[in-house]
């Protein structure tokens, strides 16, 4: 990823009335995954579920979940902002108001949501609110959007048990964003398994060392 674009990207949200207009035709046509030779778009294998996370540069952030046992596609995309269809540059600019995203379709008998967030939080730092590492801007910003009233619950508790977990480290608060999922715009192919196709091309993940306690009842 671009240097030119972190210095140039905007850390203050933009509003629905100042997006970008976007398009009505998406800028990809799914194909398969890369690694696992799956689809990356629906319709998907019944039992399983869909999860949206965002936690910084989402070329390692996909690479994370792709690995994981019971994950039966991944893609990369873009996700809680207002412009339709947006394109890379456009997402850069801090004026479409999306983060950078990954799909996760996994089967929940093999990998639970809860094991699912807790490799997202510990795959980055949440509390660095519009940034993550050296890589500035709103597009990379920390964000759970639920598809299910049960993963809503799920993400909520998961954050309270980690932001003790963080709190007992010495980090601060926890600044990811927790919201109902809307459309998920799929990114450009050259984006989709970038490190696959690329083994030496650039990885922003870092977390923070902190374990995430998977299935406590109780975040003292």
């Amino acid at each position: 990823m671009s240097f030119v674009l972190f210095s140039r990207a905007k850390t203050s949200m933009t509003t629905a009335a100042e997006a970008l207009p976007g398009r009505e035709t998406p800028i990809l046509e799914p194909g398969l995954h890369h690694v696992l030779g799956t689809p990356l778009a629906p319709p998907f294998p019944d039992g399983t579920e869909r999860a949206i996370l965002g936690l910084g540069c989402f070329w390692g952030a996909e690479k994370v979940f792709w690995q994981a046992p019971g994950v039966h596609t991944t893609a990369v995309g873009y996700a809680g902002g207002f412009t339709p269809n947006p394109t890379y540059e456009e997402v850069c600019s801090g004026r479409t108001g999306h983060t950078e995203a990954v799909l996760v379709v996994h089967d929940p008998a093999v990998l639970s949501y809860d094991e699912l967030l807790r490799l997202f939080w510990e795959g980055h730092d949440p509390t660095q609110g519009m940034r993550q590492g050296n890589d500035v801007g709103t597009q990379y910003r920390s964000a759970v959007y639920w598809t299910t009233e049960a993963q809503r619950e799920a993400a909520i508790a998961s954050a309270a048990r980690y932001q003790a977990a963080l709190d007992r480290g010495g980090f601060g608060a926890i600044t990811t964003e927790l919201a109902e999922a809307g459309p998920f715009y799929y990114a450009e192919v050259y984006h989709q398994q970038y490190l696959a196709k690329n083994p030496w091309g650039y990885c922003g993940i870092g977390g923070t060392g902190v374990s995430c306690p998977v299935g406590v009842a109780s975040a003292s």
